[in-house]
């Protein structure tokens, strides 16, 4: 199978260094000229599934805005800096959100946000041995609590989807599933 391929791209709007809409015009691999294909461009960001060394997985209750009305269950996470790696982006928040370390690292893999439109990558990781080694810092925009789960409750509530963003879900999955066959 053969790779679209992008001919030009075209800014059509920028909103600082977290959006950027650009138009695409890309050939098909049957030679097909598609013009003013709509792309998104986001930073790349990292969630992590930490989990203590008695088994208990570090999470957040919080809001999001794209949540509207209510809370969610969520993993550690945030946007990749210009210049750092996926895995380096983790070590950091984990421990800027939660005051964790974390000795074992094991990357669930890099997955675009949306196939068609891009959207950024994100790059999910399990982090184990995770310890509380400070305080958290400066605090995010959101309203969160911190929250220890047991390996059946945070199964349970993915199940119950009280984790509502997608990639999340795919994190705390993998995770658990990661786990399930190494274990």
């Amino acid at each position: 199978m053969k790779s679209w391929k992008t001919l030009s791209r075209t800014p059509v709007l920028r909103r600082g260094k977290f959006l950027t809409l650009e138009d695409h015009d890309v050939e098909l691999p049957d030679g097909r000229v598609i013009e003013g294909w709509p792309w998104l461009v986001m930073p790349d960001y990292v969630n992590v599934m930490a989990e203590t060394p008695d088994g208990e997985f570090v999470c957040f209750r919080q809001t999001k805005y794209a949540i509207g009305d209510g809370t969610s269950l969520a993993p550690v996470g945030g946007y990749v800096e210009p210049g750092e790696s996926p895995g380096a982006a983790a070590r950091r928040e984990l421990l800027e959100e939660t005051g964790y370390e974390a000795t074992e690292w094991i990357s669930l893999g890099s997955y675009v946000a949306d196939g068609n439109r891009g959207g950024g990558t994100a790059h999910l990781f399990l982090a184990r041995s995770a310890r509380k080694t400070g305080r958290p810092g400066s605090p995010d925009l959101e309203d969160q609590e911190l929250r220890l789960l047991s390996k059946s409750d945070l199964a349970h509530a993915l199940a119950a989807g009280e984790f509502k963003v997608l990639a999340w879900c795919a994190n705390v999955a993998l995770a658990l599933t990661h786990l399930d066959r190494t274990r």
